[in-house]
């Protein structure tokens, strides 16, 4: 599971937030497998996942306009799931470009200060090769890695991607934690203008819920899922909320759309962790691409004939990385594209409808008020975040602030970055 992690410009509410909405989180997942247990038993299934369990909560709920249309909550949930998949494949895409284009700049900046020691600066050195275009170099890699139609043929690619990641993570600590400024230097709350951004990154980051129950039902003890969830979250939202708090400390305004674009240039063990990192990424799209590939797919391929099946799988494979990479190439900033999918997508799937769901699975059995209540609370908020994010979003991209473009690093060949985040991936 991939998450991602933001600092707002917050040094009290952001970390604060990020707690209370990893703990909602949590809290729907056990939603939605508490639903998906009492459907089961219900209707004799044996396991659902959660497209499933949205359609048979609507079956079985007290509305027949709800009944009637039940099928749609699986196309719903298959939409988002595709949409916020697909959004990671794009960030992905995104933070590739970005690390690989400071790796080769840093390198090239390198060679080319020792060369003009002796002699004036020259327009040359300032040429920047458009960040549009590493995402283009990575497509064709990209594409042949989507080929691979087997998860478990990648099952060593993944744990040394892991095994990167975390060394990364050990060296990127080390590094942000020996010149942490004072706190009181930095500004407690950002302009709530932010806030929609801050809500549809942290949910973007905290949102795993479509594969909670896939793996639950892959356990051999089911009955232990509940435990391992909760430490597995926990470590999770540590993780984030450290990382967040300490690379906000540690940078303050000028903290870019990934931490590893923060770390120093002219240092080769810095330049190597973001090489490191960039290869995990680059494989962990295959993974992220799966459950969308897998949803998509099956319905177009089931249209055409036998000889011409495999044919129309693989294109169907490229057009949906050719999509994932034209978003990157229009929106080529990490906190935007994060930002739209999680307030559009993940909002939906993390908070709006799990409480809905349980309202519909439970109503039979004397749900309180205060859990009903308590339902209600967690959709409302979920749809505010949706509208609300999704509206600043979509006008940063449209009408992007000019106090955004100026956030830059002082190296000549850093590309604008309009970002004011951290990000992790795990």
């Amino acid at each position: 599971m991939d998450h991602i992690i933001f600092s707002t410009e917050q040094r009290q509410l952001g970390p604060i937030s990020l707690v209370l909405i990893g703990v909602v989180s949590v809290h729907c997942m056990h939603i939605l497998v508490r639903c998906s247990h009492h459907l089961c038993q219900r209707l004799k299934k044996t396991s659902l996942g959660y497209s499933d369990t949205v359609s048979y909560a609507m079956e079985v709920g007290p509305l027949n306009s709800l009944q009637k249309r039940a099928s749609w909550g699986r196309c719903i949930v298959d939409f988002f799931l595709v949409i916020t998949q697909l959004g990671f494949c794009s960030v992905y895409i995104v933070f590739l470009a970005e690390n690989v284009k400071q790796v080769h700049e840093g390198f090239l900046q390198n060679r080319i200060v020792p060369m003009n020691d002796t002699s004036t600066s020259g327009p040359s050195e300032k040429r920047s090769v458009d960040l549009r275009i590493y995402m283009l170099c990575f497509l064709p890699f990209i594409i042949l890695l989507v080929f691979i139609r087997d998860l478990k043929s990648l099952s060593m690619l993944s744990f040394l991607a892991n095994l990167s990641m975390a060394v990364s993570l050990v060296i990127i600590y080390q590094y942000i934690v020996r010149d942490i400024s004072d706190p009181r230097k930095l500004p407690p709350v950002a302009g709530w203008k932010k806030y929609p951004l801050f809500f549809g990154t942290a949910i973007f980051a905290f949102e795993g819920i479509g594969v909670v129950l896939p793996l639950e039902n892959r356990m051999k003890e089911t009955q232990r899922f509940t435990q391992a969830l909760n430490i597995g979250m926990g470590i999770v939202m540590t993780l984030y909320i450290t990382l967040a708090t300490l690379g906000y400390l540690r940078f303050g305004d000028e903290i870019k759309g990934s931490i590893t674009l923060n770390l120093p240039q002219e240092v080769w063990l810095y330049q190597s962790v973001k090489i490191l990192y960039s290869f995990g990424i680059f494989v962990t799209y295959s993974i992220q691409y799966y459950v969308p590939a897998e949803i998509i797919i099956p319905a177009i391929t089931s249209k055409v004939q036998q000889k011409w099946k495999l044919f129309c799988e693989f294109m169907v494979r490229t057009l949906l990385v050719c999509s994932t990479c034209a978003v990157a190439v229009l929106i080529p900033h990490l906190d935007l594209v994060i930002s739209f999918v999680g307030a559009v997508s993940s909002s939906t799937l993390a908070l709006i409808l799990p409480p809905l769901v349980e309202i519909l699975t439970f109503y039979k059995e004397n749900l309180s008020v205060w859990m009903i209540l308590k339902d209600v609370f967690i959709a409302v908020v979920g749809v505010v975040g949706f509208l609300t994010g999704t509206y600043v979003t979509v006008e940063e991209i449209i009408y992007p602030a000019a106090t955004v473009l100026v956030n830059t690093t002082e190296s000549p060949f850093e590309d604008l970055n309009t970002t004011n985040s951290v990000t992790g991936f795990n």
